[in-house]
């Protein structure tokens, strides 16, 4: 099979490689899509160095044309859309059912070799059936969607809140659709780019602008929501936060950035700093939430590229070009 490698820091390849096997309880997956997130970039800058070399990709659905002897439930032919988690289910933080914060974190695409690739493998228990009118290439979107479930899942904000969203990218704009289908009175949406920030207007949010200054919310927000992972964006959204809210950090920041806070203004106004990580208990939620059509897939995939394509499409994702990226094997 043909797959994308990512070998060495900064270095992408096209390769062929082994098609791949499964084990009694894995499947393979015929790939119809596979997503590029940041977390993709972090692999490439070498942040994940004792993965490398790795077949990336974690974000992904396909028809399943081979299972293992044990595996029960799943068949050849099934459509599936792949949670990429592989806990140990041994460690303390398994076993209090946090798998997210593993101690021997790993994932397909990450530790793994992933599907940006023809055929993908993956444990029969992580595949999730999806229905037939869902589209193949578009359900690589389950995943963040898993993602941002897993952030409301921390969140959870009352009714009558008002959100304020750093960032109107493919996460921040399902952020937006999800804080409008969890009671939100108002979502706004903040980002540096004004091109982006058309998209956030299609989907309904109350205010779109390149600066929260220009937003008319004067006792802050009750939630604030960072999903750029920049550093000046996570410093300015901190200060956004009205008495007795919440700020999740929810994009992925490079690890030497660093935001100050004000411990005093932390305690007397009663604010709350709380991050999400991945996917937890949420993947399948995301994949019946998919299935009703709560994300428009239209809005949200800015770009189909061939495999080939592969160091290109991160050179766009890293420059910001676009919103969801999918490479289509």
């Amino acid at each position: 099979m043909k797959a994308a490698v990512i070998s060495s820091p900064g270095t992408v390849t096209i390769e062929s490689l082994d098609d791949p096997a499964p084990g009694p309880k894995d499947v393979v997956v015929d790939v119809a899509a596979c997503g590029l997130c940041g977390t993709d970039l972090h692999i490439l800058q070498g942040e994940f160095a004792p993965s490398l070399p790795i077949v990336p990709g974690h974000e992904f659905a396909g028809e399943v044309v081979a299972v293992g002897a044990e595996v029960y439930g799943i068949v050849t032919g099934d459509r599936v859309a792949v949670d990429p988690s592989l806990h140990c289910r041994e460690c303390r933080y398994c076993r209090a059912g946090r798998g997210n914060l593993c101690e021997r974190y790993a994932a397909i695409g990450v530790t793994a070799p992933g599907a940006a690739a023809e055929f993908a493998l993956a444990p029969a228990a992580n595949c999730v059936k999806l229905p037939d009118h869902v589209p193949l290439a578009d359900a690589a979107l389950v995943e963040p969607l898993s993602c941002a479930v897993r952030g409301y899942d921390v969140l959870r904000s009352n009714l009558g809140a008002a959100v304020l969203i750093y960032g109107s990218g493919t996460m921040g704009l399902i952020l937006l659709e999800l804080a409008k289908r969890t009671g939100a009175v108002a979502v706004d949406v903040v980002d540096n780019n004004p091109e982006r920030l058309v998209a956030a207007r299609t989907l309904g949010c109350s205010g779109a602008a390149v600066s929260a200054d220009e937003l008319d919310q004067g006792r802050g927000w009750d939630v604030v929501i960072d999903a750029t992972g920049n550093e000046g964006a996570i410093q300015d959204a901190i200060g956004r936060v009205a008495r007795g809210g919440t700020y999740l950090q929810f994009g992925v920041a490079d690890y030497a950035a660093r935001a100050v806070i004000e411990p005093y203004r932390i305690y007397h106004e009663e604010i709350t700093i709380t991050g999400s990580m991945a996917v937890l208990h949420s993947y399948e939620r995301a994949a019946e939430l998919f299935a009703t059509g709560v994300l428009d897939p239209a809005v949200l995939i800015s770009d189909r590229l061939p495999l080939s394509g592969y160091a290109a499409a991160l050179d766009q994702f890293r420059a910001g070009r676009g919103r969801k990226i999918l490479v289509v094997p």
